[in-house]
């Protein structure tokens, strides 16, 4: 069989290495990165990417990972009502999930190479999962993400969604008592003093519901991490001419808590095109666009839902409206949750 080469060992990375190998693939993945290490992620997986990690056999693996089973949302000092997640969310940090994935990968008797960048031209036999595609600007705004883990935070629901000024920050319990603290937020100038202040931006406005949830967080200097020029332009894969998945085709907006899902599915939608190239059924061009086909067809619907909303969330007065109307009508949220999954 011919060997896949994955670059990026992140979560859609692994997981199409872990798939792979199931089906008797020879695969390499090449990741800049060692493991464990902390990521900028919501650490939130909910939808169908679950049913992904049961179909490879990754989630009993995952020990400590804890069920988001509600949600609540603020705006300021105003918050809604708990209510129930159509189906429970695990919640499980990267740190965590990343190194069981890349152990798995390998016991399985992949080939895992780290602290390495690759080189390779896209081509034949090459998979990209390197992340999301950096970009400057969008809409005259730069885009940045910050996350932390803190101790100390007793949750009112097993997410927690607050809005703020400059963006929105989402709280979930992960493993071993901590709460993972990820934020989204804009500016129009650069802002030198992340490293600096961050605590500041994901702490909340004085009187908000987000500042008051976090006043005694005891945060974990190490678990801190950002990254910035985030683009969340919805992207088709079948316009790029490489063979792409994950965030390394597009970037779904936080908001949704679709992320890590997106990564997983679009991880398994690859697996049996990859597989019957390898395998000698179909050339390299037939498996490249059968996967995007599926990319598309799975996740287009869905990516420009989130756009919308994404656009409505950092306006103020469309936040407000769309708050209000969550939080007098319970089934909007439903719908809304329904629409990015």
């Amino acid at each position: 069989m011919k060997a896949v080469t994955i670059i990026g060992g992140g979560l859609s990375g692994l997981c199409l290495g872990i798939g792979l190998r199931h089906r008797g693939v020879p695969v390499r993945v090449i990741e800049a990165g060692t493991y464990p290490r902390h990521k900028v992620c919501g650490e939130f997986l909910s939808g169908k990417g679950r049913e992904v990690l049961a179909m490879l056999g990754i989630e009993a693996s995952l020990s400590g990972a804890r069920e988001a089973s509600d949600v609540t949302f603020s705006l300021g000092a105003s918050t809604t009502a708990v209510r129930a997640l159509p189906s429970p969310a695990l919640c499980i940090s990267r740190w965590k999930m990343d190194a069981a994935l890349a152990e798995m990968f390998t016991s399985l008797g992949g080939e895992l190479i780290t602290s390495q960048r690759a080189s390779t031209e896209a081509g034949e036999g090459i998979v990209r999962a390197t992340g999301r595609r950096p970009q400057a600007e969008e809409g005259g705004w730069r885009l940045f993400g910050l996350k932390a883990h803190a101790h100390g935070i007793t949750l009112g629901a097993g997410l927690e969604m607050h809005f703020t000024p400059r963006g929105y920050v989402g709280l979930c319990a992960v493993e071993d008592g901590r709460v993972n603290v990820c934020g989204l937020f804009r500016s129009r100038e650069p802002v030198p003093a992340l490293a600096r202040d961050w605590r500041r931006w994901l702490g909340g406005e004085p009187g908000s519901a987000l500042h008051a949830r976090l006043a005694e967080a005891r945060w974990d200097d190490a678990s801190f991490s950002s990254v910035a020029a985030l683009g969340l332009t919805p992207r088709r894969a079948l316009l790029s001419e490489e063979t792409s998945i994950g965030d390394a085709v597009t970037m779904i907006p936080p908001v949704t808590g679709n992320g890590m899902s997106m990564a997983c599915e679009s991880a398994a939608d690859a697996i049996e095109p990859l597989a019957a190239w390898s395998a000698g059924a179909s050339s390299w061009d037939e498996a490249r666009l059968t996967l995007s086909r599926r990319f598309d067809a799975a996740f287009s619907s869905r990516l420009r839902t989130a756009a919308i909303l994404q656009r409505v969330v950092v306006h103020p007065a469309a936040r407000w409206v769309l708050f209000q109307s969550v939080k007098l009508v319970p089934a909007l949220q439903r719908l809304l949750f329904q629409m990015t999954r």
